[in-house]
Order: structure tokens, then C-alpha cells, then sequence
């Protein structure tokens, strides 16, 4: 089986190198090692070092020297929009509080659809709507750390009652 143990991100891609696509939810692009199938039929054994995030436009590097370049799937979400940016400030800390990842924009945020999450943002006061876009979660805050080799472990201290 072809494998792929590196990541070339989207600014560094090089066009004529890609042999396949290859489109995967927010869940498979958060991987260290598994087998894929792109879009084009290429089957390959993703086997990165440390686990890392695909992002839509970056491409896996084949061993070949060959690119198969990933595409963000459209996935089932929760937009969440308010009148007043206040409002959904307050409602990014209540969705923080819950340790779920969201994708932040100027004017709204993107969860994956959760049945509770979203009774409780209408409880909140949020305008809610289930799109279907590719979702783009926010990498956690030490995750440029994790990328030079060493981490920042803690424990939060508080609790979800």
C-alpha cells in the first residue's frame, strides 16, 4: 500500500503535483495514521509521527513524491447568529464551556449538529439554523506548541454541575 507521512499545507501546495483529491469530514481530517481511499480510487496508508489536523486545500504527500490534495466535506451543522455581538460572545463562552469544537466567523458560530447543544442555544436566545457546509473548527490553544514537539498539560479546576 502507498504511504503518506507528511502534510504540505494549501500555501505550499504545488498543482502539478496532485494525482488524486480526496474529501473527508472534520473527523477524518483529524488523524495520525489510517488507510483512505481518495476520491480518484488512490488507496493509502496516512503515517504521520504526531497526530495533526488536515485542512481544506492541504495536500498528503504519497511516498512517490505524488500529492493527493483533501477537500473539507459539507457536514451537518448548527449556525448560531445573534442581533448584538455581545450576545454571541456570551453564547461562544456557554458553547467553550462545553469543550466542543466551533468554528468562528465575524458574525456566527458553527457547531456539529448536537440535538442538546441546540435546545439549549434557542434557550439561550440564539438564532439557530442546520446548514451543510464544510466545517472549520478553531485548533485549540496550544496546538502551535504540540506542532514544536512539547505541550502545556492542565487541568481545568472547575465543573460542568
Amino acid at each position: 500500500m502507498i504511504r503518506a507521512t507528511s502534510i504540505i499545507r494549501r500555501e505550499a501546495v504545488d498543482e502539478d503535483l496532485i494525482v488524486d483529491m480526496i474529501t473527508l469530514d472534520h473527523g477524518d481530517r483529524y488523524r495520525r495514521r489510517i488507510v483512505l481511499h481518495a476520491d480518484g480510487g488512490t488507496a493509502l496508508l496516512l503515517d504521520l509521527d504526531k497526530l495533526d489536523v488536515l485542512e481544506d486545500g492541504d495536500a498528503i504527500r504519497l511516498d512517490s513524491g505524488w500529492l493527493v490534495q483533501v477537500r473539507a466535506a459539507p457536514e451537518k451543522l448548527i449556525e448560531v447568529r445573534t442581533d448584538d455581538s455581545l450576545d454571541l460572545l456570551t453564547l461562544a463562552w456557554h458553547i467553550g464551556n462545553r469543550h466542543v469544537s466551533a468554528e468562528i466567523a465575524r458574525d456566527a458560530i458553527y457547531l456539529a449538529y448536537d440535538h442538546v447543544l441546540l435546545d439549549m442555544l434557542q434557550g439561550l436566545g440564539a438564532r439557530t439554523e442546520i446548514v451543510e457546509r464544510p466545517f472549520r473548527p478553531v485548533r485549540g490553544a496550544y496546538h502551535h506548541h504540540e506542532q514544536g514537539g512539547h505541550s502545556h498539560h492542565h487541568s481545568h479546576g472547575h465543573s460542568h454541575g
